[in-house]
């Protein structure tokens, strides 16, 4: 599984080519020691001091020695991958039509460049894991598995193991797996609020596939806020470098336990720019408990739409510092507004941790339990109040994203995910799911590719992926079935005949 990033930007294998140049370097050392012995007698030669036995170089700085966490805990990580034949497209550049003759896309196809014909090929995604129980819990990030068809845990042993999900969370990116074993070596687990900054951390993961890979760093920054749908994961910033095949491996304190989750890099050409980001181990197990107990991960909610506090924002609500987070609206009947939050408000301090920007609110908020009361600092036309908030429970609506927004649609043989509000509108459509990736079955003996939107099916208009998938469910079998598709701006209808169930 690719290790994600925010640039959104795919990883790519670099291979370091180092020109052997032992031999020249040897000649030139001697035809320089040659030039030298010619011009300086032995006596003008520098000396080396003399060797003593009393006297040892003290050191400044004791270098960590990581060996005993590998030894120790070294057998508890795993490599996770899904070794799943699926129909990929093939490279850019080749404009024949990627569909047969007889395909109902041949025609529709003649227009579009650059697309080669879709081949099976073995797409191995590929990620780690670590072992917290004897009789086979594993910890992983959630985004290795998601879209696994079937999930293969392979030990420092090499022994694999089928593997199930028992949970997953997309807004903590955590997932918790099972395989049927017994015995097996586990992790220990730290606590990830005792980090500080510049204390050393080790990684130890699989990238690229080679097991046991070991790398080491520094903890570069905490509670670090990352765009887009990490908004409640507070990540610890390192330097450690981690690959493709890390994502979702461990790293470790100097105690040898576990304090987080590799997830991410920050990256502008897609290599590592010693930018690593993980979750903290204890949002990870706040949703790995709740899996474990078959319960609801529950999200606190405050009821506000806030915003950055720039210098110019700051001048205008006259406060000294440009920092904390601005109420832009307040929800009626939420908790801020039972407990006096109003527009114009900001919000700096959270139960009694400060709040310098509007990114560090979103995780301090959702990992409240509901219902708890806490205090919250605000300046209020710019003066210091203080609040006390009791947290409500995040609504329905917002927790959409805790359900997978894909699903596979087996009968049909290919995966779908949500249709974005930004394709919506660069497609001109306001319904339909988008195929994620097609493996063998109808859609792939049809010539449907990863891309295409599903629109209806059944001439029934299809508007999320769990719907398709109780559409599909009572289709009858061996029976034509219209379905409506879209590529770009084009919409053509094709006869699909599905399998039994």
């Amino acid at each position: 599984m690719p290790l994600r990033s925010f640039s959104f930007q795919p990883r790519q294998i670099l291979v370091a080519v180092i020109a052997a140049t032992a031999g020249f370097g040897l000649g030139a050392a001697g035809w320089a020691f040659a030039a030298d012995s010619q011009t300086s007698s032995p006596a003008k030669m520098a000396k080396p001091a003399p060797a003593t036995t009393n006297t040892m170089p003290q050191k400044l700085v004791d270098l960590p020695d990581f060996t005993p966490i590998v030894n120790k805990y070294g057998n508890a990580i795993v490599k996770i991958d899904d070794s799943d034949t699926k129909i990929v497209r093939g490279g850019a550049g080749n404009a024949t039509d990627p569909f047969p003759r007889n395909s109902p896309f041949y025609q529709f196809f003649q227009g579009f460049s650059g697309a080669n014909p879709p081949q099976k090929e073995k797409m191995e995604a590929l990620g780690s894991g670590f072992i917290i129980s004897h009789n086979g819990y594993i910890v992983t990030a959630g985004h290795v598995v998601r879209g696994m068809h079937h999930i293969i845990v392979t030990l420092t042993n090499h022994h694999a193991y089928p593997a199930k999900v028992v949970g997953l969370s997309v807004r903590y990116d955590t997932a918790l797996l099972k395989i049927n074993a017994h015995n097996l070596p586990t992790v220990e687990l730290g606590n990830s609020r005792n980090l500080k900054v510049g204390q050393w951390l080790l990684a130890i993961g699989m990238p690229f596939g080679f097991y046991n890979t070991v790398t080491q760093g520094v903890v570069s920054a905490l509670n670090r806020p990352l765009p887009h749908d990490d908004e409640y994961i507070p990540f610890i910033q390192s330097d450690v470098p981690i690959n493709p095949g890390n994502s979702g491996g461990p790293i470790f304190n100097m105690e040898g336990q576990v304090v987080g989750i590799n997830d991410q890099i920050y990256t502008n050409d897609g290599g590592y720019m010693g930018l690593s980001f993980s979750i903290p181990i204890n949002t990870a197990m706040r949703a790995v408990h709740a899996f474990e107990e078959h319960k609801k991960l529950r999200f606190g909610w405050l009821g506000v739409d806030v915003q950055e506090v720039n210098p110019q924002m700051a001048k205008a609500l006259h406060l000294k510092e440009p920092v904390g987070a601005l109420v832009a609206s307040v929800s009626p009947h939420e908790a801020a507004a039972k407990a006096g939050l109003k527009p114009g408000d900001v919000i700096v301090t959270y139960n009694h941790e400060a709040v310098y920007s509007v990114g560090q609110l979103p995780p301090l908020v959702g990992d409240t339990p509901p219902g708890t009361t806490v205090p919250m600092g605000i300046l209020h036309n710019g003066k210091p109040e203080t609040l006390q908030v009791t947290i409500g429970t995040m609504p329905a609506k917002m927790r959409h994203v805790e359900a997978e927004k894909t699903a596979d649609i087996r009968r049909l043989g290919l995966r779908v995910t949500t249709l974005g509000q930004a394709a919506q509108k660069r497609l001109g459509i306001h319904h339909g799911v988008e195929i994620e990736s097609i493996y063998p079955g109808p859609a792939a003996q049809m010539g449907l590719t990863d891309g295409m939107v599903i629109q209806q099916i059944d001439q029934q208009e299809v508007n999320s992926p769990e719907q398709l998938q109780q559409i599909v469910r009572k289709l009858p079998a061996h029976t034509p079935i219209p379905l409506l598709v879209r590529q770009g701006h084009q919409s053509l209808y094709v006869v699909i005949t599905l399998p039994a169930h």
